[in-house]
């Protein structure tokens, strides 16, 4: 029997000051309401998180500025953790995230439990 593993994806997206319409909005909240659902009804979904645009950043030398991280012209805007056999299933999860739809990212990263 293969032991899952835990997995995070990290979603990464252009920040604009273009507003959605409202339609756009529902389609959105739609497809991310099926790709969670779908990984919950496997059984695989451990959490998920949309990230606000409120942020401080602090630095080594304990400085800290208002705002967030962008880098690249990307910010993330949210995680998601699943449980999957290897990093390759979980890829394969990620491919069906909608913010690809949109021209972001999704980076799949392993957890290493922290006992």
């Amino acid at each position: 029997m293969i032991q899952t593993k835990e997995f995070m994806l990290l979603f990464r997206f252009e920040p604009t000051n273009e507003q959605p319409t409202p339609e756009q909005m529902q389609e959105m909240h739609k497809q991310w309401g099926e790709f969670i659902g779908n990984i919950a009804l496997q059984g695989k979904l451990v959490s998920t998180y949309q990230l606000g645009f409120d942020g401080i950043q602090i630095s080594a030398d304990h400085t800290s500025k208002e705002g967030i991280h962008v880098a690249n012209g990307q910010t993330l805007s949210g995680n998601m953790v699943l449980k999957a056999d290897s990093l390759e299933v979980a890829t394969e999860l990620a491919k069906k995230c909608p913010i690809l739809i949109m021209g972001g990212t999704v980076e799949v990263r392993n957890l290493i439990p922290m006992n």
